[in-house]
């Protein structure tokens, strides 16, 4: 059986909206993909410091694409990091407080919040069951850090306004409320070509599984792209495969359906 590396987005894809949780049939596909020899890999939009939903597969994970391609590692060695010049960063930061959104910055060890309004909080720790906000630290102490992602909640037409302000950086936006900005060239698609290359692995032998719009990059980019039944339209359409929910055992039958399980 030929050997590949499977890279899947988390939100939406390994982890339900409705429960928070992993599917034990997901569950039981990575076990069973990784006992017959493929690698297991998170592409996922979140910050290292906000993976706190992987508890039931973290044994099975060989390597992690973070921050939609800003920050791609294994174990404690670094593969890939692109960072937001500062001076974009700063206008953001600025154009925040002055624009009253809600922001979230993600330096290279911490990460600060600005919440006005408590849409972050909202979001991020009822909607998404993300439990470490309150780990933030003050925004000046975050600037003074490289800056890998900026989470800005505005809607898309104040999105189509400011990017231009910022020519450095790329928007992926994967929920209504908000998008992340990442520096130009920092992707899932290329994040997952640089870990296949560091694997020294064929991209043809990498197979991608998503449902948000950041994930476009990717599934365009491996040898495979597989859409959850529950991804955006434009997803399902960019994908080479559509398989149901992730509430409907997606990740388990579409790893049944190329046989790697």
């Amino acid at each position: 059986m030929k050997r590949y590396a499977l890279f899947f987005d988390i939100d939406g894809t390994l982890v339900s909206f409705k429960t928070h949780q992993i599917p034990p049939s997901t569950i039981l596909a990575l076990t069973q993909a990784k006992a017959n020899g493929h690698k297991v890999l998170i592409a996922t939009g979140r910050p290292p410091l906000i993976i706190t939903n992987l508890g039931a597969i973290q044994h099975l994970v060989d390597g992690f694409v973070t921050i939609n391609g800003a920050l791609c590692f294994i174990g404690e060695e670094t593969v890939r990091c692109r960072e937001i010049a500062p001076e974009e960063a700063q206008l953001v930061v600025e154009d925040a407080r002055n624009k009253d959104y809600g922001l979230i910055v993600i330096g290279e060890n911490d990460m600060a919040v600005h919440d006005p309004h408590g849409e972050v909080d909202r979001i991020f720790r009822q909607e998404l069951a993300v439990e470490n906000l309150h780990q933030a630290k003050p925004m000046n102490h975050v600037l003074t850090q490289r800056i890998l992602q900026l989470t800005a909640f505005f809607t898309e037409d104040y999105e189509a306004t400011l990017m231009p302000c910022i020519p450095g950086c790329i928007s992926g936006r994967w929920h209504p409320a908000f998008t992340d900005i990442t520096a130009q060239g920092a992707d899932k698609g290329k994040g997952i070509l640089a870990m296949a290359a560091h694997l020294r692995l064929d991209p043809q032998c990498t197979i991608a599984f998503g449902d948000g719009g950041n994930d476009t990059a990717m599934i365009k980019a491996a040898g495979v792209g597989v859409a959850m039944g529950n991804a955006l339209p434009s997803l399902k359409q960019a994908a080479d495969y559509t398989t149901t929910s992730v509430d409907e055992d997606g990740i388990l039958n579409a790893l049944r359906h190329y046989r790697l399980i």
